[in-house]
């Protein structure tokens, strides 16, 4: 029996308790320290850009709910929202409208998309993106890319993301060696490699996967004329492509890097920013791939609690606002002026490291001379490199994701004023860190 009640417990004595109750005392891998050492920092409370220890500490945060979050925590319109819902419909099971107004709002602002369902989770939609092209072409083999990660998903747990980054980067266990082989595996950055595969595998090819900003395994920015030829090559030789654009979508436009790239991918699917920190995620294409899905077509997906009112209703007030306020572009000046700031003092100091930045997502990564577009061009000690840089982070109350392989999310909620002082606290942080190095 336990003499302490939860809420007096610190973060080590609820990680130790924890540990009793679940796997590594985390219900996410990338919550755990692992990475960096010591026990997660456990947090009770949150309001627009900072996070509130067990302890009572205040941290500037730039994880985010890992990006769902781009108006910050607790955003009053999105909450009113949410509670107004509470009011009226959680969940039923049934049609409801609340669906149709956002689903409307994606197939506005998304070129790609003719029709779409709502599913709980970036994961979920990923999978059923997939089953629709395996079911429409009655091909099963799958390209996807180094270090582009896609959820849990059985067969593109190959080479993926930060979870198993510095780790287990190959794949997972659990996941049968004949789903694998179903996936070939290509570097980033390679438009002969993936000519060859494509010329060797194609009548066996269902599709092409890849996150077309890829903010998996750090922010590997591509060239845009990759992305163009691996789109446009797939799609001339009977090949499907699917953009996961589950941390890209509304966060880098409306219309996600489709947009910013023009390209039109067959399927895409959809996260974070568009269920507003409630589980919502999506997948939609083309009108005669998403016809193939159940009831209309013989591609069965179904879920218990997909286009739950509460996320439809946060979802929908968070692309309203963002459009009403010229977000993305607020937002792009934001991050310039906080980038400069940093690299500034970067460059004063000769540290070898740099920020690197698109839109509202950055990473800090020792430079190569070069854009690090590539897994293989990523320094072999950016890991110890962060595991010493997150102490010192910690030390100046500012929180990122506890792996040096996450992005970092700016949002509305990071006013210049609390850029401003981040900015101090990350360079103090990175000269604590290159003095103990």
């Amino acid at each position: 029996m336990y003499t302490k009640k939860i809420e007096d417990l610190s973060s080590a004595e609820l990680f130790e308790r924890a540990l009793l109750v679940a796997p590594g005392g985390v219900h996410s891998p990338v919550r755990g320290f692992q990475s960096v050492g010591g026990h997660p920092i456990f947090f009770k409370s949150a309001m627009g850009a900072k996070l509130k220890s067990v302890e009572g500490d205040e941290y500037i945060d730039f994880c985010q709910s890992f990006g769902p979050l781009i108006f910050g925590h607790q955003d009053p319109d999105v909450k009113a929202a949410v509670l107004n819902m509470m009011d009226t419909l959680w969940t039923s099971g049934t049609c409801e409208p609340y669906s149709l107004r956002l689903a409307e709002w994606v197939k506005c602002y998304s070129p790609s998309v003719d029709k779409l369902r709502f599913v709980s989770s970036g994961t979920e939609a990923v999978m059923s993106a997939i089953r629709v092209a395996r079911g429409a072409t009655k091909k099963d083999k799958i390209i996807k890319f180094e270090g582009c990660y896609h959820g849990h998903v059985d067969s593109l747990l190959v080479k993926s993301g930060s979870g198993l980054a510095g780790e287990s980067a190959s794949d997972s266990a659990g996941v049968s060696e004949l789903l694998a082989q179903q996936t070939l595996v290509l570097p980033l950055d390679d438009e002969q490699q993936f000519k060859e595969c494509i010329d060797k595998n194609k009548s066996d090819l269902a599709a092409v996967i890849l996150e077309p900003l890829p903010a998996n395994f750090g922010l590997l920015i591509q060239r845009p004329e990759f992305i163009k030829f691996v789109t446009e090559y797939a799609q001339a030789n009977d090949v499907l492509v699917i953009f996961d654009e589950v941390i890209s979508g509304f966060r880098t436009a409306f219309g996600g890097m489709a947009e910013i790239f023009n390209l039109k991918p067959d399927l895409v699917t959809y996260g974070k920013v568009l269920g507003g920190g409630l589980p919502v995620g999506c997948y939609g294409g083309r009108q005669e791939l998403m016809d193939f899905v159940a009831p209309l077509g013989p591609v069965y997906q179904a879920g218990t609690l997909s286009a739950s009112p509460l996320g439809m209703a946060a979802g929908h007030a968070q692309l309203k606002k963002m459009a009403e306020l010229n977000l993305h572009q607020v937002l792009e000046e934001r991050g310039d002026r906080f980038q400069k700031a940093i690299n500034k003092a970067i460059q004063k100091n000769s540290w070898p490291l740099e920020m690197v930045r698109f839109g509202s997502l950055f990473w800090f990564v020792e430079p190569q001379g070069q854009p690090i577009r590539t897994i293989s061009k990523i320094s072999k000690n950016h890991k110890t490199f962060f595991m010493h840089f997150f102490k010192h982070l910690i030390e100046e109350r500012v929180f990122m994701a506890p792996n040096g392989y996450e992005v970092g999310f700016i949002g509305y909620a990071h006013t210049d004023e609390i850029l401003n002082l981040a900015a101090e606290k990350i360079i103090r942080a990175m000269g604590r860190t290159f003095n103990a190095l």
